[in-house]
């Protein structure tokens, strides 16, 4: 969410839609539907940042600015004085807890409307505290300023000092809900709108010094009050101002696993995509996503699922997508034919068998390929899908 310099590289971009775009197949691997809370992986930001975050924005971020209100994440910007500053706001991040390379990265989003603010969905690179910005790179799937009846699609890289290739949206109105993201492989990068793509440029080979768009990002979402790019003219009248989310969400295409690295984290597994299995059976879900879930889990069944490599040793968050009508379930999570046990977790009501809640615990496993199996210490839940992620 750096200042736009327009640095366009007119040779980078191409105006006609991509094979590849038409083709995928795209699968969810993480998702943050906000249904009652804010998902586990984001942290928050705290404060003004070095010159205003680099952009001289006038507003002091603080978690208590990010609600969650009738199933949506809401941003809000107010004018408020903490700590010198005369407005307030939210920006939140995965930071260390998921980051993608490639694939489809989608939110949903209802923007508001005034004078210096500035809203935006986006990505850096995952190695920014190591090499700076902008050497890390980054996208910038929406960005929307003041009144303006269009958003920004936006790549930085450092090549030079700093390049920037941006492109505005077809007019829509932003008061209203909208599906913003970005389709991202080795080839190029395409924005959408609501399934419209407007924007395109080419990442193959590197082209125009692009090697830093090939490495993993995290996520971000936030709202600005003023900055070098939106102004300094302030309509307080609009404060306090709301951004909702419905729901951020990333997949991966799977007609292209080559485009995917190979130890690409987090991990998600879908529950019926075992190698082997004790008891149990599947069948279709209403969790987002679709596909089938397994179920019929009684006490003593198991799951197992073979040739997972985890790349380094260390503290991994193991989530789980269940479902329980009654609760009282127990599952363990095992490698190596349960020689290994990494932990246990709880299963409660969560109101019927087909609504969905992520639990999740925090594990110790060292490097290595391994063959893990989940088991029921007691049984009476469904599963639709287990994730691993790097901490």
């Amino acid at each position: 969410m750096k200042v736009k310099l327009n640095t366009a590289l007119s040779f980078i971009g191409c105006a006609l839609f991509s094979h590849s775009a038409m083709s995928a197949d795209w699968q969810l691997v993480w998702q943050d539907e906000f249904t009652n809370r804010i998902g586990p992986d984001w942290v928050f930001e705290t404060g003004n940042g070095s010159n205003g975050w680099g952009n001289q924005e006038l507003q002091y971020y603080q978690r208590q600015n990010a609600t969650v209100e009738q199933g949506n994440l809401v941003i809000t910007a107010k004018r408020e004085d903490v700590n010198g500053f005369r407005y307030t706001s939210s920006r939140m991040k995965t930071q260390g807890l998921a980051s993608f390379r490639y694939g489809r990265v989608e939110a949903r989003i209802r923007l508001p409307n005034g004078s210096g603010l500035w809203p935006a969905f986006w990505m850096l690179g995952s190695n920014i505290d190591n090499v700076g910005w902008p050497r890390c790179g980054e996208l910038d799937i929406m960005e929307h300023i003041n009144t303006e009846s269009q958003i920004y699609g936006t790549a930085h890289w450092e090549e030079n000092g700093h390049a920037s290739y941006s492109s505005p949206s077809y007019n829509l109105d932003v008061s209203q809900y909208h599906n913003y993201a970005i389709e991202w492989d080795k080839n190029e990068i395409r924005w959408y709108v609501d399934g419209n793509m407007y924007h395109v440029m080419s990442i193959a080979n590197n082209a125009g010094g692009t090697e830093e768009l090939h490495n993993d990002f995290f996520l971000l979402l936030n709202m600005a009050v003023g900055g070098q790019w939106p102004g300094f003219n302030i309509d307080e009248s609009k404060l306090p101002a709301k951004m909702y989310v419905d729901y951020v969400r990333v997949y991966r295409d799977a007609d292209h696993p080559s485009d995917e690295p190979s130890d690409d984290f987090p991990k998600q597994i879908e529950a019926e995509d075992y190698t082997d299995m004790k008891g149990v059976g599947t069948g279709p879900s209403n969790d987002v996503g679709g596909g089938d879930s397994v179920g019929w889990i009684d006490t003593g069944d198991w799951m197992s699922y073979s040739n997972i490599k985890i790349p380094t040793s260390g503290n991994y968050r193991i989530d789980y997508r269940v479902s329980s009508l009654n609760g009282g379930g127990r599952l363990s999570l095992d490698h190596s034919a349960g020689a290994t046990v990494l932990g246990y977790i709880d299963i409660g009501a969560t109101g019927g068998w087909d609504q969905w809640k992520t639990l999740s615990h925090t594990v110790h496993i060292n490097a290595g390929t391994y063959n893990f199996g989940i088991y029921a210490q007691q049984g009476g839940f469904n599963l639709n899908w287990w994730r691993i992620t790097k901490l």
